[in-house]
């Protein structure tokens, strides 16, 4: 098993972190490194679930705060060559490997505040999971949730995602739906005895190509929403007339919509279409108001941004915990074939963490 260091650089516990390949449902090597890294400190209560490990302090303090982390990665990269693999590698002062970004800097910070903050202003709780590139139902967090709700109460989360070091306050919920459209199947030599159900898509299309997706003002952030199709299939044969076509399609909605007001949206806008949601799940509002984001993010010291995407800052907000996102790395290099992230941004994450705590 891999001994990991908890007080040397935070980079190069990043790089020790990613030369330990965690693909989603291959968590098994890092969480055994990372409990045996965080029962290593006295000043901490250890649990693990699964491949997830939660760690939390007990000083009596009137706040708590929850720093949370996914331990997977996606796959590795397939184009031969690509520096964003498995192990590590350093070009100067940027470090490149599978989770570079997402999240193995974010983790590395988590781990070093683990041990040096042994007195912090406000209780933490740790939180390391498992199985969030795949599927919600998968979610390691999700099953904490579950079989530990006592463990994930607090008054406040981050989430270490890559933000390049800004604040992102909650995030855009999302959904999908299928829509099809039927026609009547012929041979393609006497076309005009069926009805084309390809064809039949464009109008939708067309309606999807023309929507302008709304900016909306949540807490003082200007979430941009988005709605287009994704995916389609349809046909069965060269020379057959299709009789089924399937368009997928998602809408990314800001938090002021619950999931319920956003398919109506869309079935407003897209009435006469047969529409089945397939998927979704609620975004959540900034938080900023709470007194500890607003005094983390005079902390960080930059102006907070919205969250279009996704992420586990909603499963906080469905906790009633206000959830903001900060972590060290470009959200755009996240999955890239060169994923890196910088050895001064990492440095600097757990600074301003160390700074907001002492």
């Amino acid at each position: 098993m891999t001994t990991l260091d908890l007080s040397q650089d935070v980079s190069l516990l990043t790089a020790a972190l990613i030369d330990i390949e965690s693909v989603s449902g291959n968590e098994k090597a890092v969480a055994d490194a990372v409990e045996a890294a965080l029962r290593g400190l006295a000043h901490l209560e250890v649990l693990r679930d699964g491949d997830a490990i939660v760690a939390r302090t007990d000083l009596g303090r009137p706040e708590r705060v929850i720093l949370a982390g996914h331990l997977d990665t996606v796959p590795l990269p397939r184009t031969p060559g690509s520096k964003g693999t498995v192990p590590s590698r350093w070009e100067g002062e940027l470090l490149y490997g599978r989770g570079a970004t997402d999240m193995k800097g974010g983790v590395a910070v988590q781990l070093a505040l683990a041990a040096a903050a042994e007195r912090p202003s406000r209780d933490l709780t740790f939180v390391f999971y498992d199985h969030e590139e795949v599927e919600a139902a998968k979610s390691g967090l999700g099953r904490l949730v579950r079989n530990h709700p006592e463990l994930l109460e607090g008054d406040f989360a981050v989430l270490l995602e890559p933000t390049d070091g800004t604040v992102e306050g909650g995030c855009n919920g999302t959904m999908r739906f299928e829509a099809t459209t039927t026609g009547r199947a012929a041979h393609s030599a006497r076309a005009w005895m069926g009805e084309n159900a390809i064809h039949a898509v464009s109008e939708l299309l067309g309606r999807l190509a023309a929507y302008e997706p709304a900016t909306v003002r949540v807490d003082g952030l200007d979430y941009r929403e988005s709605l287009n199709a994704v995916k389609i299939s349809g046909g069965t044969a060269g020379n057959v007339i299709p009789d089924r076509t399937v368009v997928e399609i998602n809408y990314r909605f800001a938090p002021d919509k619950t999931p319920d007001e956003a398919e109506a949206h869309v079935r407003e806008l897209l009435a006469g279409y047969e529409l089945v949601r397939t998927d979704a799940a609620a975004g959540a509002r900034p938080g900023l108001n709470h007194p500890a984001a607003a005094s983390f993010v005079a902390a960080v010291g930059a102006e907070p941004k919205p969250k279009y995407g996704w992420t586990d800052v909603a499963r906080f907000s469905e906790l009633g915990i206000p959830a903001v996102n900060f972590g060290p790395g470009d959200a755009l290099l996240a999955h890239s074939d060169d994923e890196h992230v910088s050895a001064a941004a990492v440095r600097a994450c757990l600074k301003a963490f160390l700074a907001w705590l002492a």
